[in-house]
């Protein structure tokens, strides 16, 4: 259930677009601050909110990547899997990620303190590979950084 605030931040941004359609993924993102992931009772007052119907908002969460439709751990890993980052790294730094976390991507640790997942792109060819947790974008990553990188989100 969204709260209050929510809602009047939904409102606000509805109010700021040209039409509902317009506002729909920043919506989603109001509401998934919430929890860290939209629910489908969520997904629904959203609809609601913005005079869609839940299929129409439920086609705009499932493809817009950053929307997340599952529950998700305290912080987010979004590991880049673009081309750049591969020939960079990526093998490693995954296989890193997966050491020291003991999951793989698509998974959340035991405790539900990271949840990995890929990325496609995360725009920061130039410095692969590449990942962010929550909104911190992190360049040049290899496995020897990733200790002092997940100390940071303890």
């Amino acid at each position: 259930m969204l709260t209050t605030e929510t809602k009047n931040e939904i409102l606000a941004e509805l109010a700021h677009s040209e039409t509902n359609r317009m506002a729909c993924i920043e919506s989603l993102k109001i509401a998934q601050r919430q929890s860290g992931w939209v629910s489908d009772e969520e997904l629904c007052e959203v609809a609601q909110l913005l005079g869609l119907t839940p299929d129409e908002v439920d086609g705009v969460a499932t493809f817009y990547n950053l929307i997340r439709r599952r529950p998700v751990g305290r912080h987010v890993i979004l590991l880049c899997a673009s081309v750049s980052c591969w020939v960079m790294g990526y093998a490693a730094l995954r296989a890193g990620l997966a050491q020291t976390l003991g999951v793989e991507p698509g998974q959340t640790t035991p405790d539900g303190r990271f949840t990995v997942l890929e990325n496609q792109c995360l725009g920061a060819c130039d410095h692969a590979p590449v990942l962010m947790i929550d909104n911190d974008l992190y360049r040049d990553v290899d496995a020897e950084k990733l200790g002092d990188i997940l100390a940071r989100y303890a």
